[in-house]
């Protein structure tokens, strides 16, 4: 008597399939211009006293020639554009973020915030995907002023009993 050969089961052998539209390249930008209301409003807001963001003879007085904005603002700034995309489509929240500040923001300065989608890694138990973005800030000028990199996860629709990802 032979024994029956057992058959695979397609959902145990098949890749993950991602939980969200997101795809790696995928980009996304925006353009701010920080004038020196806003900046002084944004960091009083966070209690930032600096008066590098506040007043403008002593910060005429710096190497900085003038009133600068608070890197939190635009962390603060860039954060928001991934938050704003992602939940655009989904519920979505953020993970990590690693900054490396590379010039100061001038009151005038217009800057570009952008992000590239660099991986996304289906996450069963978190019915998601978490999404690793390559984030940037440029001047006017083409000058970068900040390089980022962060995950965030994106949620979906929890997938059908015994499947490996979304419906």
């Amino acid at each position: 008597m032979n024994a029956a050969v057992p058959v695979a089961d397609p959902a145990a052998t098949q890749a993950p399939r991602p939980y969200s539209s997101v795809a790696v390249g995928e980009r996304f930008s925006k353009q701010v211009t920080l004038d020196e209301a806003s900046i002084s409003r944004f960091a009083l807001s966070v209690e930032d006293h600096n008066p590098l963001h506040h007043d403008s003879a002593y910060a005429q007085g710096t190497r900085f020639g003038g009133i600068i904005a608070s890197g939190t603002q635009y962390t603060a700034l860039l954060m928001g554009l991934v938050a704003t995309h992602f939940s655009a489509q989904a519920s979505a929240a953020g993970l990590e973020f690693s900054f490396q500040l590379k010039k100061a923001v001038r009151a005038g300065d217009t800057i570009t915030l952008q992000w590239a989608v660099a991986e996304v890694t289906p996450k069963a138990s978190l019915h998601g995907d978490i999404v690793t973005l390559n984030g940037t800030i440029t001047n006017q000028d083409g000058e970068q002023v900040l390089t980022c990199v962060g995950k965030v996860v994106v949620f979906g629709t929890p997938p059908a009993p015994g499947s490996v990802g979304p419906p």
